[in-house]
């Protein structure tokens, strides 16, 4: 009896053995990638939190908006969450960055204004343990096709430079904040840059301009003998001027929408100015944050950017489109290292890790891409 004891005993002491020396990794990178249909209400949800992720992360330019889901992968972890790799189609708002608004909340771009394109994000969804994080992401972005635009509209407004290069543009951005300067009743704002412009024939030359403001050293008494140079301060609002010359008339029109760090605009002025009409600056809450967590990830700052290209030609070869894709949204995402060039075959949670796959390339899904918000085929990458 003795001897069958030790026999058991043996047993179970080997079987410990080889599952302590198994690692959860190794079991864990063996499991597929699960292809999902790109309408599920969950993927929709992911991606959404995604898209905020990505905007929050940008210092620069507008809030990107999800126009449809491309293609979506899931790898499900060990600790009761998923990996997703994301293909997101999306465009531009009229939300800047620094509004720190969400995507859902800003509105959409008028077709001939439109700026498209494509993110590839990694995003990391864990509800048990109330998790969401975003290691990795690139977008790419293209102004709509001015052919495709004078094709359907031949009056819209086109796209001038925003490096005031062009006068008539820095006309229109001073004229029409000199305007705003005028109706406030105690603060002063200088100009910081021109974020956006374009020009269209009204009654005469038209210019309508966009761009961030900051808060000046000078007061409204101080007006006739302070330089209006810009202070050390953030951009506190974006502008939405306009200028428009008929024979000996000039039109200047301008609205202000103040960013969420001001509760109104700083000496109760009005946030429009519009032929002498106004309203309130609207009140921004803070972005609340979606996860409280003990398990953050060690690593809270994604690895990714957002590249600006110039317009893409409408003309395209025959037999093309695969080639033609890469060219127009040259989206490149490497989850296997990141910007230091270290390995991310594992990412470090305080209490679990992360199996990376290198990103899908093929899209597999019938039921990708999902449904558009706009359909328009000037603004869907192929």
């Amino acid at each position: 009896m003795g001897l069958l004891w030790s026999l058991v005993l043996c047993v179970l002491a080997q079987a410990a053995c080889c599952r302590a020396e198994s690692p959860p990794q190794q079991a864990l990178s063996s499991l597929p990638l699960l292809s999902r249909g790109c309408h599920d209400s969950d993927v929709l949800a992911v991606s959404g939190l995604a898209l905020q992720s990505i905007n929050r992360d940008q210092k620069d330019g507008y809030v990107l908006e999800l126009n449809r889901v491309h293609d979506v992968w899931e790898h499900r972890q060990d600790s009761q969450g998923s990996l997703f790799y994301l293909t997101l189609d999306v465009l531009e708002t009229s939300c800047h960055v620094l509004s720190r608004k969400e995507w859902k909340d800003c509105s959409p771009r008028t077709l001939h204004e439109s700026v498209y394109g494509q993110c590839k994000a990694m995003f990391y969804f864990n509800k048990p343990k109330r998790i969401l994080y975003l290691p990795a992401y690139n977008c790419t972005l293209r102004p709509v096709s001015r052919r495709g635009i004078h094709n359907m509209c031949p009056d819209c407004p086109s796209p001038s430079s925003t490096d005031l290069s062009d006068l008539r543009v820095l006309e229109a951005a001073t004229e029409s904040l000199a305007k705003y300067n005028s109706k406030s009743t105690l603060k002063q704002y200088s100009l910081d840059k021109v974020t956006r412009a374009s020009t269209q024939w009204v009654v005469g030359p038209a210019y309508f301009v966009e761009y961030l403001i900051r808060e000046s050293p000078c007061t409204k008494s101080q007006a006739s003998s302070c330089s209006l140079k810009s202070s050390d301060s953030m951009p506190v609002g974006l502008c939405q001027g306009s200028l428009t010359q008929a024979h000996t008339e000039k039109f200047v029109s301008v609205t202000c929408d103040f960013f969420k760090s001001q509760i109104q605009a700083p000496g109760g002025e009005n946030s429009t100015v519009n032929q002498g009409s106004g309203s309130l600056p609207r009140v921004e809450q803070p972005l609340q944050e979606n996860t409280t967590s003990s398990s953050s990830p060690q690593e809270t700052v994604p690895v990714g950017s957002v590249q600006h290209l110039p317009e893409l030609d409408d003309e395209k070869p025959n037999g093309s489109q695969e080639k033609d894709h890469q060219e127009a949204f040259p989206v490149q995402l490497n989850l296997t290292t990141n910007a230091q060039g270290n390995t991310l075959h594992s990412l470090g949670f305080q209490q679990e890790k992360l199996v990376v796959l290198p990103f899908p390339k093929e899209q597999h899904s019938a039921e990708c891409p999902g449904p558009a918000r706009v359909t328009s085929h000037l603004v869907l990458p192929p």
